[in-house]
């Protein structure tokens, strides 16, 4: 959730910090700071709002410091204003720490250094774990970096910090369990990232800490061990990102520059991997799991959100092209009960970020009961790529606008690829579908390409229905989790209430809603439940709901029907979503912003759900 940026080097620090902070907005924005040590003193900044409050606020200051740690925050704990705001400081103001994640013991913790004398300025679990470190370091005699790792043995809860201290303005201390951090090796300098985005632009030499490591630069060397003082050799990896994918290009929000790198972000996800001229289909990251997958009766499909739907999606696919039974599971549901998992299934994970906390925990239940985990994510290195035996990236690219867009169409992507995979080592499509689908999929970019010829359209669409204040999205078969996507990404960022629904489940509820005041987008293109489509829609029209329908391009019926029409080429069914949620993006980002709001950072939403 929240983002974390630190630097030592020979740099000016802040600068380089804001620049960071910046980068990491979508991560949280709801207050920010940094700390510094500055001429012998280890002074704070924070303020409540966005990053670019607190740059206003240090713009009159003479900092000059070459070490400081910086944060921006998603709030937890603690409503968010100035003091709830990290840094925080410990009780004698000697040490200072950023903090990504939840320490779910700190009011025990809290409640025997209040004993001790402590005195506590915020509401946060972060200001308790600094003290707490303080406090074990004078108990004990012992090292900061000793203290920190006695006291992260104590904790329960998941983390990702960097401590400072004034005593030694030459060290960072760094660690993690369930939240990401990165560090980026320079020249004689180092930098602390939640992910590399701050990074990139200084050196692409970055190392992943795992679970339960500890991190110390100090006199200019890195050393890492575990939280059992295991020393480790840091895997230095190449970052393959490049610096212009995570600014705006010109474009208004990174939102609407995401929209348009689709056609691109799916080519990416099949590049090398399909070449329909040879009938080519090749998943190197499944290719030792792809009997085990054929062989498989049950899938089970956890994610959260985006990725739930696109879980849906891949229900479809599986059990029509490999005849194979699959259950979508919320992840955050799905380690709270006693779900039955038995050694030959296979469970697919699927988070953009692949640090979703939720899912991590699905993927370890599922792990201690035998199973076998696919992992389907964005980010090279990230937790969940790690936890799982096998999987594929997706290769959108980052992924900045906090509702995801392109994150959707790729792992769409990549999910329909296995499947097709699994179906033709199994042998439940023909030949001919298999070779059908693969030509298919290499004219999709270039189909998606045709939706944005309608975005002048969508935007006039959009100016209408501004006023809404409920929106009912209706789809069937392969449509029905594009309608759920459609109405999740018009309330992440309009804060219009909507709903998605299967088109033939409105008349058992839903249907006692609509007037002539209710907007109903429905996914009618041309496919085998069109016929059905045609009749929720009369249905609704009898009511005298207002009907926005995405249609198959040469449709003559529906839109005699309709009050508004978008079109969208015609693909294979198989396929459908990848061109019919395109319009649903658009329309959602055109109404947002026409509300005047902040399409990338919508209140109360962070990019990377890195805690419970």
């Amino acid at each position: 959730m929240c983002g974390i940026v630190a630097y030592i080097g020979n740099r000016e620090a802040c600068p380089l910090i804001i620049k960071g902070l910046k980068r990491l907005e979508y991560r949280g924005y709801d207050s920010s700071g940094v700390a510094l040590i500055e001429d012998s003193e280890l002074n704070i900044y924070k303020k409540k709002g966005k990053v670019s409050d607190l740059e206003s606020q240090l713009t009159d200051k003479n900092l000059n410091a070459k070490i400081g740690i910086g944060h921006t925050r998603w709030a937890t704990h603690g409503e968010p204003n100035d003091v709830n705001a990290h840094p925080h400081f410990s009780n004698d103001r000697k040490l200072a720490i950023i903090h990504n994640g939840i320490i779910e013991n700190y009011a025990a913790i809290k409640q025997n250094l209040i004993q001790k004398g402590h005195v506590f300025q915020s509401a946060t679990d972060t200001e308790v774990l600094i003290h707490f470190i303080e406090d074990i370091q004078k108990e004990t005699g012992t090292s900061l970096e000793e203290a920190v790792r006695l006291a992260l043995l104590e904790v329960v809860g998941a983390y990702a910090i960097v401590v400072m201290s004034v005593d030694f303005p030459d060290q960072l201390i760094a660690a993690r369990k369930g939240s990401p951090l990165v560090i980026g090796v320079g020249k004689d300098e180092f930098f602390f990232a939640s992910d590399a985005t701050p990074i990139i632009e200084y050196t692409k030499d970055v190392v992943y800490l795992d679970d339960y490591e500890v991190a110390v630069v100090r006199d200019g060397k890195l050393s890492i061990q575990n939280l059992d003082n295991t020393q480790k050799v840091p895997y230095i990896q190449k970052l393959e990102m490049e610096l212009e994918t995570i600014e705006k290009g010109g474009y208004d929000h990174f939102m609407i520059k995401e929209i348009f790198e689709q056609p691109r972000s799916i080519a990416d996800s099949m590049r090398g991997r399909v070449r329909a001229d040879e009938a080519h289909l090749q998943l190197g990251g499944l290719a030792n799991y792809i009997d085990k997958l054929a062989a498989s009766e049950r899938i089970v499909i956890v994610g959260c959100g985006t990725s739930w739907h696109a879980g849906l999606v891949a229900e479809y696919l599986f059990e029509e092209l490999a005849r194979i039974n699959v259950e979508v599971e919320y992840a955050s549901e799905f380690r709270y009960r006693n779900p039955v998992i038995k050694e030959n299934d296979i469970v697919i994970a699927i988070s953009q970020s692949g640090e979703t906390a939720d899912t991590l925990a699905a993927i370890e239940l599922a792990k201690s009961k035998g199973a076998t985990i696919f992992g389907v994510c964005n980010v090279v290195g990230s937790s969940i790529a790690r936890a799982s035996h096998a999987g594929a990236y997706t290769h959108a690219g980052p992924e900045i606008g906090v509702a995801s867009t392109k994150a959707f169409t790729a792992q769409v992507t990549v999910l329909t690829l296995i499947a097709i995979a699994t179906a033709k080592r199994k042998g439940t499509i023909s030949e001919e579908t298999y070779r059908q689908l693969l030509v298919e999929l290499e004219t999709i970019p270039a189909k998606v390409e045709q939706v944005f010829e309608n975005a002048a359209k969508i935007k006039e669409i959009a100016f209408i229905f501004t006023y809404a204040r409920n929106f009912i999205y209706l789809g069937r078969g392969l449509n029905f989790p594009v309608a759920l996507e459609g109405a999740l990404k018009l309330k992440e960022i309009s804060y219009i209430h909507a709903e998605g629904y299967p088109a033939a489940e409105m008349k058992h509820g839903p249907i006692a809603l609509i007037d002539e005041d209710m907007p109903v987008v429905f996914l009618a293109t041309k496919d085998s439940s069109y016929e059905k489509i045609v009749s929720n829609i009369q249905e609704v029209k009898a009511r005298k709901g207002r009907v926005i329908a995405i249609v198959t391009e040469g449709d003559t019926l529906i839109p005699t029907m309709v009050d508004f029409v978008i079109e969208v080429p015609k693909v294979h069914e198989i396929l459908t979503p990848l061109v019919s949620v395109i319009p649903l993006q658009l329309l959602s980002y055109y109404i947002a912003v026409m509300r005047g709001r902040n399409v990338d950072q919508p209140r109360n939403l962070a990019k990377s759900v890195t805690v419970e």
